[in-house]
């Protein structure tokens, strides 16, 4: 009952709060301190910054591949009947996916070593939510139109039943250092603390009915299903005990978990800076290589085996007083042999979802030439009496691979970048992925005095419907930054 509400449960955020995790507006806008987050080996510039609490990072983004709201809801004269049966039933296949990825940030601090100025530190906490929710396409169809009619004969692929999901809290602590003029690296470390997590992926099996020998239909089942959980069962035990203290201790078990009491796991984040000459820039980062060992408040349930079976066999009359419940009970107790369903708390291993940036950067219309001398707010860690050229533009391209339970998923990104002074950067980017072909985003970061502010936004001309839209994405930040002398 637990597995049946569990999945019943992720389907709903699945389809709710549909989210990709790209930060491309993000990456490699160096003039914000989270973008250290995408890239530890990012142009780092601040003497220290601080992230205000809890609104120093949030992010929000959202994304179907297949249908939409306004597909469904739209007053359009269509009956809502033959809108899921066009629209999602015969529309949708096995590689549609509805996910969930968001982020806050705690807290986040960074500073520049003493001794060390060309190394920059930084610390802090973020918690991360990850869903993903693949359309089931034949368990659809099976459940839509039933195993009858024009069904008989078709082999209803059980493998379709693809989900995966987590929420972990995340310490981490990242070194970058300018190696030289041309390179800087990066390197953080990351300690995960689950609050759950939850998985049914590399599924197989079949489900088929024809015509039967002793009775009309006969339905065959091979089976190899799994769904592992760990850190669920316990949330569902509270909302079941039903007494008016479930949100404290909801809150309390949640609290716990992210302050290093749930299942614990490591990582690490990679990421290079380098400068192919004076104007051209390429840059690098991989994210979240890392694992949990999932241990405590773990429960698996397993469904494997085959069988086949043509009903209850009833032969008359010796069986004409034998019409009850028994009948039935030897079907059922006949199917469970053959496929049988088992639950265990054997712990198990999750694996984070691995993400690549990579991008390429041509600057150019010359601004100013900055040096270490000069209290200008730019990069400090430079050779006392070198100069570094500060220009206004920047053009490039940019590449997003994350790896899924289907394969790698990619992005492609086109930027235009334009700096107003010291102020004031502005960031337009152009994006195609599998949710859509004509993402137009706008990123803004406005420097006022030690006080910064970032606003990021995707698929912009998808606002003037938003509930026709395949995706949306949002992120904003407050930070105090020190520069030089400051």
């Amino acid at each position: 009952m637990k597995c049946i509400r569990l999945l019943a449960l992720v389907s709903f955020f699945g389809t709710v709060f549909l989210n990709a995790q790209n930060k491309q507006l993000l990456y490699d806008f160096y003039e914000i301190p989270q973008s250290l987050m995408v890239n530890p080996g990012v142009k780092a510039n601040e003497k220290w910054h601080v992230g205000i609490p809890v609104l120093s990072g949030f992010s929000f983004q959202a994304a179907t591949s297949g249908v939409t709201v306004n597909d469904l809801f739209a007053n359009d004269g269509i009956d809502f009947n033959v809108k899921v049966r066009e629209r999602v039933i015969n529309s949708l296949n096995q590689r549609d996916d509805f996910s969930t990825t968001s982020q806050i940030e705690i807290f986040n601090i960074g500073f520049r070593g003493r001794n060390r100025p060309d190394d920059y530190y930084s610390f802090g906490m973020y918690g991360e939510t990850d869903v993903i929710v693949y359309w089931p396409q034949d368990l659809a169809i099976l459940a839509f139109e039933g195993n009858g009619g024009a069904n008989i004969g078709r082999s209803f692929d059980l493998g379709h039943l693809n989900v995966r999901g987590e929420m972990v809290n995340v310490l981490h602590f990242g070194v970058n250092r300018k190696v030289n003029s041309e390179l800087t690296v990066g390197l953080r470390a990351k300690l995960y603390s689950s609050i759950f997590n939850f998985k049914s992926t590399n599924n197989s099996g079949t489900f088929r009915t024809t015509a039967g020998e002793q009775n009309i239909l006969e339905n065959s089942i091979d089976a190899d299903l799994q769904l592992r959980t760990a850190g669920v069962d316990e949330f569902l035990d509270i909302i079941d005990q039903g007494s008016g203290t479930r949100r404290q201790d909801a809150q309390n078990l949640f609290t716990r978990r992210a302050l290093l009491g749930g299942n614990l796991g490591l990582g690490f984040d990679a990421g290079f800076t380098y400068k192919l000459n004076e104007q051209t820039t390429i840059t690098g980062s991989v994210l979240d290589i890392g694992f949990i060992y999932n241990t405590k408040d773990v429960r698996n349930f397993t469904l494997e085996g085959s069988a086949s079976n043509e009903g209850i066999n009833v032969f008359l009359p010796e069986d004409i007083d034998n019409l009850g419940t028994d009948l039935w009970q030897e079907l059922i107790d006949e199917i469970e042999a053959a496929v049988p369903y088992e639950e265990n708390e054997n712990g198990y291993i999750s694996f984070r979802p691995v993400k690549v940036y990579g991008s390429i950067r041509f600057d150019f219309g010359e601004g100013s030439t900055k040096t270490s001398t000069i209290d200008c707010g730019c990069a400090i860690n430079v050779v006392e009496g070198n100069s570094e050229q500060y220009y206004r533009n920047s053009i490039g391209g940019q590449i997003f691979l994350q790896k899924r339970p289907l394969g790698i998923q990619p992005a492609l990104t086109g930027f235009y970048q334009r700096r107003l002074g010291r102020a004031l950067t502005l960031k337009g980017a152009y994006t195609v992925d599998k949710y859509s072909f004509s993402n137009v985003g706008v990123g803004l970061n406005l420097q006022a005095g030690p006080v910064n502010f970032y606003i990021l936004g995707d698929n912009l001309l998808a606002y003037r419907n938003v509930a026709d839209s395949h995706y949306a994405s949002f992120q904003f930040g407050f930070n105090i930054i020190s520069w030089n002398g400051n």
